[in-house]
């Protein structure tokens, strides 16, 4: 696991129940090796927003982990951009979907890398 820059993002995971904390853990996993690949998602910023974990490129969009009502854990992209749509576009019926802002998960298994890893590459370089 990559250590934490910021000691509140470190505990905004540690506050998160253990079935919400390894999912979103392994998510954080995926959108930092994601990064790591883009040079346009150089530096990606880790910080908090809206209480959550949250990815912040350069010249993209903002992407967050955390809990959901309806699900362990959740990423979320910006409600407003075309993210989501393009996403289940280019994967139809393949996630639970919280309308254009979430993909909802209930185990670490369901985490596709290549699948999710998509989203948030277009995420991390997705401009307005």
């Amino acid at each position: 696991m990559t250590p934490f820059d910021d000691p509140a993002v470190e505990a905004a995971f540690n506050a998160f129940p253990q079935s919400t904390r390894t999912g979103v853990l392994a998510l954080r996993d995926l959108v930092l090796e994601t990064a790591g690949s883009l040079p346009k998602a150089r530096p990606l910023q880790e910080a908090l927003r809206w209480g959550q974990p949250a990815y912040l490129a350069p010249k993209g969009s903002t992407i967050r982990l955390g809990g959901h009502k309806a699900a362990s854990f959740a990423l979320f992209v910006h409600c407003q951009s075309r993210l989501m749509g393009d996403f289940t576009s280019a994967f139809p019926g393949e996630d639970r979907i919280d309308g254009n802002r979430a993909i909802l998960f209930d185990d670490p298994g369901q985490i596709d890398n290549t699948r999710h890893g998509w989203l948030i590459a277009r995420a991390l370089t997705y401009h307005f």
